[in-house]
């Protein structure tokens, strides 16, 4: 490879945290114009990486060379400076300002802001979206654009700062598949312009559609770099990982049981009034998988804590295992049998400063078989947390460790760890294998797959497509919380199902 096309040359990269070695003597480089694919489990170091790249971190030692300069990388201001930009998978808007407001905020300019400054905005960033076909309204707010609009508002963020190397995080998690397809042009659309592109992601699919190169990284280490014709999704999984993983998930076909959760004509009220989801029907059995697939914002988050008892609905009818649900909190649905992976396993599901002991205490700490006279026992409760270690395959220095030092992966499987012990006989899951790696991912969709085996009947709601459609014995699409429609394993369609999420009308063909 010519240094004189290199648009980024890292070289012996070292990155300490403690005694963590984040970075180990990394070499990392990327041709101008490239779309490049970095790959890795979580706490592979592809994050640090890329910090260091847009500033957040500065490396311990080795050279950064930006097209074919060495520089120092400080800050995400001198990263901006040097023309690198990112865009970050939980968008850096300002949710109440317009397109364009967020696309000048922080902007350096003449002191007097008037409306020729602002006219001569406009136009830059007009004639930015019209180059890219990034196009969007620039003056209506945040909150009123599609997700795949405000990604497009980053984008363009990134390139009117100058930016000619763009880090693009988890691109496509929150997008429908038509937003992905029409992100995936925009990118060759930018490649043609001589951007240089830089996609961190878990879809192994997705970088085998678009990037140009790819390097996998393990354990702190660049293991590897090829070009994406001399390898495979499945070579790609083994290089992350460290071994050979299964090809996919096996769906045993069973028959379905008796009706664990009904739900009828159910509606609840959002946070400013209105409802979040409208005379939603549907039911799940034993041994089956109901699938939620819909663009973030179409309701799922109500109907899941809804069905939890975090918030109650204002009309409609919940029947769980034959029982008519009024009211219902927390405790009582855990009681019943109803287990919840929340949506922020570290905001809503772990104590991160706890340690493994603790966190599988937490729905259970009352129980005969945890306590003694109401005291915790301590040696028994100790064993107990160290065979579902064990069992799970939680990676962790020791049970007494802070939760928050665990990988995303190990994180996730703990908490499965925790509702799993519980026996539940539903389990309301959300967004399972968010952020996760390969192989964790492989591990908890196993363990999904365990639990229906055994009986047990689950609701899956996920962004991600491939997974609802790969888990799912039936998969429900949310559109304005209302559903759009309801489809059989088998009868799934990839393309059909997006198009659902976008607001076709199922039997009419036309957008709502």
């Amino acid at each position: 490879m010519s240094t004189s096309r290199l648009a980024i040359e890292m070289t012996d990269i070292v990155k300490k945290f403690g005694h963590v070695l984040a970075s180990d003597h990394v070499n990392f480089s990327v041709e101008k114009g490239e779309i490049h694919a970095l790959l890795g489990e979580n706490g592979a170091g592809k994050s640090t990486i890329m910090s260091m790249l847009s500033g957040i971190y500065k490396a311990d030692s080795g050279t950064i060379s930006i097209h074919g300069k060495p520089c120092q990388i400080r800050s995400p201001k001198e990263s901006m400076n040097l023309g690198i930009g990112m865009v970050h998978q939980n968008f850096r808007l300002v949710q109440t300002l317009s397109a364009i407001e967020n696309i000048i905020l922080g902007e350096k300019g003449q002191v007097w802001r008037g409306s020729s400054w602002m006219k001569k905005k406009k136009e830059e960033i007009e004639k930015i979206s019209e180059q890219y076909g990034l196009k969007f309204p620039l003056n209506v707010p945040i909150w009123q654009l599609s997700v795949g609009e405000q990604q497009r508002v980053e984008i363009v963020k990134t390139l009117h700062r100058g930016a000619d190397i763009i880090i693009f995080d988890e691109p496509t998690s929150v997008l429908t598949p038509g937003e992905a397809d029409q992100l995936f042009l925009t990118m060759q659309e930018l490649k043609r312009h001589e951007k240089t592109m830089i996609i961190t992601t878990h879809k192994l699919k997705e970088v085998m559609a678009v990037a140009d190169r790819i390097s996998v990284m393990r354990k702190g280490k660049m293991i590897a770099s090829m070009n994406r014709e001399a390898t495979s999704v499945r070579d790609l999984s083994k290089l992350m990982v460290g071994r050979e993983l299964t090809n996919g998930v096996t769906i045993e076909s069973h028959p379905i049981g008796k009706p664990i959760l009904q739900v009828k004509n159910l509606s609840v009220q959002a946070e400013h009034g209105s409802n979040a989801i409208s005379q939603v029907d549907f039911t799940i059995h034993e041994h089956e998988i109901v699938g939620v697939a819909g663009v973030a914002g179409n309701g799922q988050k109500e109907l899941a804590e809804a069905l939890t008892g975090l918030i109650h609905w204002n009309s409609g009818t919940v029947i769980f295992q034959d029982k008519t649900l009024t009211k219902p909190s927390v405790q009582s649905l855990i009681d019943k049998g109803i287990a919840h992976i929340p949506e922020d396993r570290m905001k809503s599901g772990l104590a991160g400063s706890l340690g493994i002991v603790d966190n599988l205490l937490l729905k259970s700490y009352r129980t005969k078989k945890r306590t003694h006279l109401g005291l915790l026992k301590k040696k028994q409760n100790e064993h107990w947390a160290k065979e579902l270690v064990k069992t799970f395959e939680i990676r962790t220095p020791d049970i007494h460790s802070p939760v928050r030092q665990l990988s995303g992966g190990n994180q996730q499987k703990l908490l499965f760890a925790r509702e799993i012990d519980q026996n539940p006989k539903l389990m309301i899951a959300v967004h399972p294998s968010q952020g996760l790696d390969v192989g964790a991912t492989e591990a908890i969709h196993q363990m999904l797959l365990q639990l229906r085996h055994s009986g047990g009947g689950i609701l899956l709601i996920s962004e991600d497509l491939d997974e609802v459609m790969q888990l799912s014995d039936k998969i429900l699409v949310l559109y304005n919380g209302k559903v759009n429609g309801m489809i059989e394993r088998g009868q799934a369609n990839k393309e059909y199902i997006g198009q659902l999420m976008a607001g076709l009308d199922a039997k009419e063909g036309v957008v709502l």
